[in-house]
């Protein structure tokens, strides 16, 4: 933790607004106070993945707690976001640092060209010594492109950026194996495999208050992460120095897995299918133990309203999903190509049809 040379820390709405909503000028200041004393070091580099900005708009729009229609969210983010990087410009400002403010939806990381020029954006903030501020882009997100809560998108975005570190900072001070307010459950120091919190009573998504979070989101964030290759602190907001010296704190997950190709982790964890491939037995086996692209010949059936380059899902002939990837076809182009070879399909219709409905270099695997 302490040679961590890029790191991630998210911080969650409640530990920076009021109950009423509204941004707590004295919160943030506190988190800015440790976050710029790291960003200063020549040997360190600090992206800034903040909630916030639907909770910082309530109280001018005259809201008194988080609406839950999709609409109202977007006009509280719209105000929300404006103030939320106005009071970290400021903040950051008093230790002469600068802020960028960088807008994502799932949309934009899993797709190709968006994905690069994600990366690009944020590694250009960091090489010119500013401080990427991170959040979803509550604006313009709709319900199929969003990521749901700031924690994931944490931690893909620790991937994308290809940080030595996360840390998840939240109103509780780690992981316990019960309700922290209930006596005799004790704080988990450490997680090195995921089936050690297998039967643990982590709660639920909680929708409650200013926030979309819960530690469920925590703990699945982390697995992600540590999935990925990258370490994870889950701790509170009033030890954010302690996880960033390097200083015992909170509960530390370790990395289970190797970095993935970029954005497939994306498309494997922030994607949300607009249709699904029903593939034949022989298409299940290429696609998911030869590893090869998927092609019409082995795609017995289709649902939804899909254009190209959406995502999809494909499933075996029992409806178990098998994999997910980005579809070459419009849905309404696809019945005609089904379980027909690339070379009769060019010579019918033409050379742009010899071609994969999913390309393997667009696809993930689900399970194997």
């Amino acid at each position: 933790m302490r040679d961590a040379r890029r790191v991630v820390v998210k911080i969650g709405s409640s530990s920076l607004t009021t109950a009423a909503g509204g941004l707590d000028a004295d919160r943030v200041d506190a988190l800015v106070d440790v976050l710029a004393q790291h960003a200063g070091r020549p040997d360190r580099e600090i992206v800034l993945v903040s909630s916030g900005a639907i909770a910082a708009g309530l109280a001018p729009l005259g809201l008194t707690k988080r609406p839950r229609d999709l609409a109202r969210q977007q006009a509280a983010a719209s105000v929300g976001q404006g103030l939320l990087v106005a009071r970290y410009t400021a903040s950051f400002a008093r230790y002469g640092r600068r802020v960028g403010q960088v807008l994502l939806t799932s949309d934009d990381t899993s797709r190709r060209a968006h994905y690069r020029n994600a990366y690009r954006t944020l590694g250009q903030l960091l090489s010119m010594g500013a401080v990427p501020v991170v959040n979803e882009n509550d604006t313009v997100a709709t319900d199929e492109i969003r990521f749901g809560d700031n924690d994931r998108l944490a931690a893909l975005v620790a991937h994308l950026v290809r940080a030595d570190l996360l840390v998840l900072l939240s109103d509780v001070d780690g992981l316990y194996d019960g309700n922290p307010a209930t006596p005799g459950t004790r704080r988990i120091d450490q997680v090195r495999d995921p089936a050690e919190l297998e039967g643990l009573d982590i709660g639920s998504a909680g929708r409650a208050g200013v926030g979309t979070g819960g530690m469920v989101t925590k703990v699945e964030a982390a697995g992600i992460a540590a999935g990925a290759g990258v370490p994870v602190v889950l701790t509170s907001a009033v030890h954010a120095a302690d996880a960033l010296a390097g200083r015992e704190t909170g509960t530390y997950f370790h990395p289970t897995g190797r970095r993935a190709a970029g954005r497939l982790l994306w498309l494997a964890h922030a994607s949300a299918p607009t249709g699904a491939l029903t593939l034949d037995e022989g298409a299940v086996r290429a696609v998911v133990e030869r590893r090869t692209s998927l092609l019409p010949a082995g795609i017995a059936g289709l649902e939804g309203d899909f254009s190209a380059g959406d995502p999809v899902e494909l499933r075996d002939t029992a409806g178990r999903a098998v994999a997910r990837g980005l579809v070459n076809f419009d849905a309404k182009e696809l019945p005609r190509l089904l379980g027909r070879s690339t070379r009769e399909l060019a010579r019918e219709l033409g050379p742009a049809y010899e071609r994969e409905v999913v390309h393997r270099d667009d696809l993930v695997l689900l399970r194997s």
